[in-house]
């Protein structure tokens, strides 16, 4: 069974990642890892509603998810 993403999850996991980029080149400090961990939780919470609403496997969703943001 092929996993079902829409744009808007590629699109939000596409966020945490530049998000994540940017606090590695900023260093460790709670302001500059802040906006990765937001755009993290958005992107789990996003997720999960996704897998639920569509009776998807969460952990495959994920996978497929990060997948998919990577080859855009």
């Amino acid at each position: 069974m092929a996993i079902e993403l829409n744009d808007d999850l590629i699109q939000l996991q596409r966020a945490a990642v530049a998000a994540y980029d940017e606090a590695m080149r900023e260093g460790y400090t709670r302001e500059t890892w802040a906006p990765w961990r937001e755009a993290s939780t958005r992107v789990q919470a996003a997720v999960t509603a996704h897998a639920e609403a569509t009776g998807q496997n969460r952990y495959e969703v994920e996978m497929a998810l990060k997948k998919a943001a990577q080859e855009g």
